[in-house]
């Protein structure tokens, strides 16, 4: 049983500390405080081909797995960045997994050049405001048209909805009422985001500025057919399969932010001198910091088996989903340490942890509730009933 990553992995993890390294806790900060969408980090990542590190090498991508991806978007996460850094790019490599998986070759060639590219960018129109987790009710209609379908609905929390042309879009083409099982009759869509027909409404937050979530409304959308991923009526099957790759990668980012916590933590402690010795020196700093770290390295062996199993074709939603829940916890308690390590001093916007601790509810609440994730272990790996 090796742990230790490959030559090629490490040197990705060099690869990308190299690019972060150009966009200091200072970028950050600025935006943080005035949003905007951080351009030209996102375009340093294309420029190098890093947005397709886990799609066809046919379509100009690296053709790595998931492990590779977690790999990338921790060490985003890591640098300081965070989760505004991780969510600049991480929809190119879970959002369209459906269409690296599902779509035909002609879709591929077409839809995924132009994202490792950078030309284009998608968004994740999934979660409607009426029904949260239970997609098999979401209300977004696509209702067969000439050559296509014409679609109307309402989706919510849709990052990065104001920058992007394109969108991955699961509506309903069967009505729940026509179908024998409610998850039969969603079909996905990988489609333009036409503003005449689309408007996106910004969410002001909590954190996590530089990139925005929104509200998003779909009025008469025209859809051609050729834009359908897989068969009609099959949308949830396909929407699925990227769910665990993106628990895997939320998971290493909730790491990687708790990470970046830590080491400011650490370092602060050996800085600040109170009673004429570092604060550092007092086990009520060490010990709370040294629970962190452990709880953070558990953490990232079960998103790095979780990686492992889904790259190497093998069940993995309990590992995924419980990958998931352990980092987001970890990474949450760690930037809260860093937070109250800092005493007064934590509350501050220039010592930079205050930021993380805003961010690190993200991945807690983010695919899924933690709740949901214990429903899942208890009724799919316990055998215990359902409670829902």
């Amino acid at each position: 049983m090796d742990f230790s990553f490959s030559e090629e992995q490490l040197a990705i993890r060099a690869a990308i500390d190299k690019i972060c390294a150009r966009f200091d806790a200072a970028y950050w900060l600025k935006k943080d405080t005035e949003g905007g969408f951080p351009e030209d980090f996102h375009r340093a990542f294309a420029r190098d081909g890093w947005l397709g590190i886990a799609m066809p090498e046919a379509c100009g991508g690296a053709g790595l797995g998931i492990t590779e991806a977690a790999i990338m978007l921790q060490a985003i996460s890591a640098s300081g960045a965070g989760m505004s850094g991780a969510s600049a790019v991480h929809m190119n490599i879970w959002g369209v997994n459906p269409v690296v998986v599902f779509g035909t070759d002609e879709q591929k060639r077409r839809w995924l050049p132009p994202l490792i590219e950078g030309r284009d960018r998608a968004c994740f129109c999934v979660t409607e405001p009426d029904t949260g987790l239970d997609t098999t009710k979401l209300k977004t209609r696509a209702v067969k048209e000439g050559d296509g379908y014409r679609v109307s609905g309402r989706k919510i929390w849709i990052s990065t909805a104001q920058v992007t042309n394109k969108m991955l879009l699961l509506a309903r083409t069967t009505p729940i009422e026509e179908v024998k099982k409610p998850t039969q009759g969603l079909s996905l869509f990988y489609t333009d985001m036409d503003r005449k027909f689309v408007e996106a409404r910004e969410i002001p937050k909590m954190g996590r500025k530089a990139v925005d979530s929104n509200q998003v409304f779909i009025d008469g959308l025209k859809v051609p057919a050729t834009d359908r991923i897989g068969e009609e009526g099959k949308g949830f099957e396909y929407i699925l399969h990227g769910l665990n790759p993106e628990r895997i990668l939320i998971a290493a980012e909730a790491v990687g932010l708790g990470r970046a916590a830590l080491k400011r933590a650490a370092e602060y402690a050996k800085e600040r001198i109170v009673f004429n010795r570092p604060i550092g020196r007092n086990q009520a700093i060490q010990h709370p910091l040294a629970q962190r770290w452990i709880e953070l390295e558990a953490a990232d062996l079960l998103v790095y088996k979780a990686a492992w199993l889904y790259d190497n074709g093998k069940p993995c939603g309990a590992e995924a989903n419980a990958a998931k829940y352990l980092a987001g916890e970890a990474g949450f308690k760690a930037c809260e340490t860093a937070v109250m390590s800092h005493g007064g001093m934590g509350y501050a916007k220039e010592y930079h942890v205050e930021r993380y601790f805003r961010e690190s509810l993200i991945p807690r609440i983010v695919p899924v509730s933690p709740q949901l994730i214990l429903c899942y272990i208890a009724e799919r790996v316990l055998g215990l009933p359902k409670s829902y």
